[in-house]
């Protein structure tokens, strides 16, 4: 018997003996044999699939190492958080705000890039996919040294603040079921997004299949409890709005879960990843003491609700609180290992990176 079999012969008869791990049989051939020690000699490498194309990060690594760049609608641009970037804030403007959870988190993590932010008021999911081929398409602009997108989006597929106005534009008590009666529409709304959700994701995992991809919910509007009326919405219309809010962000939740884990069958980089803002304000919702999202502003009554710019979306403290449920998603990662391609992180020069941005 040579040498290599015995060896063999002597692991084989350990992991009878003793169970261990894929990890642990690789120790012990590697400690008989002197063989098969790649993974020992870096603990980085791909130990998964055994291929070494690709390198396991810790998440902030995974987050960091290129460019992160902030996409979605008004919740992500900033809309209602005040000190507004030149020339974001006219009237077909984008209004992104200093303030911003994507700004805020530029600033408190170090990436090895640059934030790009192309988040824009009024911005549908739909609207992403059909302008894949125009220059001011905001899925454009991720290119594959993208560590890091975060995208907010949905709420003007729902079309959010359409079902605030049908619910507020009514005498108090004399049309009761003026939200409720929007379930059925609302329904097939979200049913519609799941494609679209799915669509974006793809789309930018083609653009940038290294990237980590931070889908950001949207936070309770009203208290968990409302104490009374808020204009003329009654306490179960606030709750039937959080609720409305509530089944949004879990159909949302569940979507990115099965993306993700396509992604982890198929033995494949990045991470689809979901960020749950519903309890991001609690105790300053609209109608607290203390809010972080702004109220509505009224019209004549004969002119109905003016829904302006800013109403119902978060002000910097929401923002803030915004930015830090962010922070710890990419301190903790998901439940998983994150992988980068080898090429990828080797091209991810600074040049390289400041070139994608331009």
């Amino acid at each position: 018997m040579s040498a290599v079999a015995a060896a063999a012969a002597l692991v084989c008869v350990a992991v009878m003996l003793v169970p261990v791990t894929r990890e642990g049989v690789l120790d012990a051939w590697c400690e008989v044999t002197g063989r098969g020690c790649t993974r020992l000699e870096d603990p980085r490498r791909d130990d998964d699939g055994a291929s070494g194309w690709r390198e396991r990060l810790t998440p902030e690594e995974a987050a960091a190492w290129g460019n992160y760049v902030a996409l979605g609608d008004s919740y992500s641009s900033g809309q209602g958080a005040g000190d507004y970037i030149e020339g974001t804030l006219g009237e077909d403007g984008c209004r992104r705000s200093e303030n911003a959870y994507p700004k805020r988190v530029a600033r408190s993590f170090d990436f090895a890039g640059q934030l790009g932010f192309y988040a824009c008021s009024r911005q549908r999911g739909a609207s992403m996919l059909e302008s894949l081929e125009e220059a001011d398409s905001q899925i454009g602009r991720v290119d594959a040294h993208t560590s890091l997108v975060t995208i907010g989006i949905g709420g003007n597929d729902l079309g959010f603040t359409k079902v605030l106005r049908e619910c507020m534009v009514r005498v108090p008590l004399m049309d009761a079921t003026a939200c409720s009666d929007q379930e059925e529409d609302i329904e097939r709304r979200m049913r519609h997004f799941d494609d679209t959700l799915e669509d974006i994701v793809e789309e930018i995992r083609d653009r940038a299949p290294d990237a980590r991809i931070l889908v950001v919910g949207y936070p309770r509007i009203f208290p968990a409890d409302p104490s009374g009326m808020y204009y003329t919405l009654a306490p179960d219309d606030q709750e039937w709005l959080n609720e409305l809010l509530k089944r949004f962000s879990s159909r949302v939740r569940d979507k990115v879960a099965g993306l993700d884990s396509r992604i982890v069958e198929d033995r494949q980089t990045g991470s689809v990843e979901f960020v749950r803002m519903y309890t991001a304000i609690k105790g300053h919702e609209v109608g607290t003491e203390e809010p972080w999202l702004n109220g509505v502003v009224l019209g004549g009554f004969a002119q109905g609700v003016e829904v302006g710019h800013g109403t119902f979306h978060p002000n910097a403290g929401g923002h803030k609180a915004f930015s830090e449920r962010i922070l710890r998603q990419l301190e903790e990662g998901p439940e998983r290992p994150l992988y980068v391609a080898q090429e990828t992180l080797e091209g991810a020069e600074p040049d390289v990176l400041a070139g994608e941005l331009d």
